[in-house]
């Protein structure tokens, strides 16, 4: 047996099994509403791990480990905003969203969301996020691709315009065929395997550099700098990597998962169960590049491939480390968190696509069977742009990625906030807020500043949206009764 079939066999075991569940999943999706949002059924168990999966894409095993084996514990301060940005978007967005997005004629989406909460009757916000949203993820999942591409392409040598369509093509089909709940039913078999793989190999790695004291010589003895805190960019630059937490409360396809809950009362469980997965992994993540360092420092006769490139310090390790057959349980891990993110993102593009352009301009009464499939549609629609993108993997709309995270966070992020607990925030205020974090995010990247783009982007935004909303009329006498209603409701859970 050469050493590549287990990795084909276990490889294919989980692309088989994913297709399987999304097979699974039609027989629960009726509705469109099932569609999108899963009929508003998850549980606390569902909720936590879909919405951990669909934000740690290939970044956690790939991008964090190899900054880290580069930077040292410098690093880790983006870990600590994660972290508070993470527990802060759980305890104050998830529950107050996922009870007005009800009460606003059950909002599937955020674009709806926005139209409802702020009686929009002229759909300026409708339209203005569903394009905000489509851009940014066009380049979301052509980097999702990307990262599959060159998985498949390292570990079994394929040409990269055929790994290509290797993962992309599983995950579009249980995109497809299941929806939302295929989405977050394999998110939860995909985060479970992804944390098992980030706690399995550092201690592996801690283990055979001879325990955590011989681990801790080796770096220093390779480069003492990795083991300072604060490192070369200073206060900048821990204010820059913290800030990454300010952006969690403007991404559409986590805050869906909030929106799909059951009920409210069952967001502080899921809060409990996400942050434990999500502390855990990153952890296992940040422990793999460091004591990765110590690792190839001990065999330097293995490191050149990890010294090219730095995010291939996971993948080397495990092939390194284990048997094949562990080994390939392993690198599926990679290709999970590519494809819990990768179809995440497909279907909040699709749900755009047909609740907020289909069925809000072009098909207002359009049934339930129709809507479904031009959801599906939408899912194969949005893959292919996907694919064009991504087939230049040098292709320079790439270098968007690095800021669309700063884009959603800052053109998003405060109107989310205001909106859930401030009356006096009106559609005018809304719509300032939107543009100015958007736009400053964009012209601060092209400044070349040190100072991450999302930390003006949100102040400008904020302050846009406050400013405007006093200076123009306040909102409709039911939208401010709606609030409080929301409001009073949430008190009674104890929000």
């Amino acid at each position: 047996m050469s050493a590549s079939t287990p990795l084909v066999v276990t490889f294919a075991i989980y692309l088989i099994a994913m297709i399987a569940i999304g097979f699974y999943a039609w027989y629960s999706t009726r509705t469109f509403d099932d569609y999108i949002l899963g009929g508003r059924s998850l549980g606390a168990y569902v909720t936590a791990m879909s919405a951990g999966a669909s934000d740690m894409s290939g970044w956690l095993l790939m991008g964090l480990p190899g900054a880290i084996y580069l930077g040292g514990a410098s690093e880790i301060w983006i870990v600590v905003g994660l972290l508070v940005g993470a527990w802060a978007n759980w305890r104050f967005v998830a529950g107050p969203l996922r009870v007005y997005t009800e009460r606003t004629r059950n909002a599937l989406t955020l674009p709806d969301y926005f139209t409802h909460r702020f009686a929009d009757d002229k759909r300026i916000l409708r339209i203005i996020s569903a394009l905000v949203i489509l851009l940014f993820f066009a380049v979301y999942c052509a980097s999702g691709i990307v990262a599959g591409a060159r998985l498949f392409e390292s570990v079994f040598g394929v040409p990269y315009a055929q790994a290509l369509w290797y993962g992309a093509a599983v995950t579009i089909a249980y995109t497809m065929i299941g929806g939302f709940l295929a989405v977050s039913w394999t998110d939860t078999v995909q985060a479970s395997l992804m944390i098992f793989a980030l706690i399995l190999t550092p201690i592996m790695v801690i283990v055979g550099n001879g325990g955590f004291d011989a681990s801790m010589a080796v770096i220093r003895e390779v480069d003492p700098s990795r083991l300072d805190w604060i490192g070369k960019g200073g206060a900048i630059a821990i204010i820059s990597s913290m800030a990454w937490g300010l952006g969690y409360f403007g991404q559409p396809h986590i805050l869906a998962r909030f929106m799909a809950a059951a009920s409210v009362r069952s967001i502080p469980a899921a809060r409990r169960i996400g942050m434990t997965w999500m502390a855990g992994c990153l952890l296992g993540s940040v422990a793999v590049g460091f004591f990765g360092i110590a690792w190839f420092g001990a065999h330097v006769d293995a490191a050149a491939e990890v010294n090219a490139n730095s995010e291939r310090v996971f993948i080397l390790l495990a092939e390194q480390l284990f048997n094949p057959w562990i080994a390939g349980i392993l690198l599926s891990a990679i290709l999970a968190a590519v494809m819990s993110t990768l179809s995440c993102q497909l279907l909040v593009c699709s749900s755009v696509l047909t609740e907020d352009l289909y069925r809000g301009f072009l098909r207002k009464k359009a049934g339930n069977r129709e809507l479904v499939w031009v959801g599906r549609s939408g899912v194969l629609l949005i893959a292919l742009v996907a694919i064009a993108i991504a087939w230049n993997p040098q292709s320079r709309v790439l270098g968007l990625v690095s800021y669309a995270w700063a884009g959603f966070g800052a053109a998003f992020g405060p109107v989310i906030l205001l909106s859930l607990y401030w009356k006096r925030i009106n559609r005018n205020g809304a719509l300032a807020g939107m543009l100015a974090g958007a736009a400053t995010v964009i012209l601060w990247k092209q400044s070349g500043s040190a100072l991450y783009e999302i930390v003006p982007g949100f102040i400008a935004a904020t302050i846009a949206i406050v400013v405007v909303s006093l200076l123009t009329r306040e909102a409709p006498a039911a939208v401010q009764a709606t609030h409080e209603e929301v409001r009073r409701e949430l008190r009674t859970t104890g929000y």
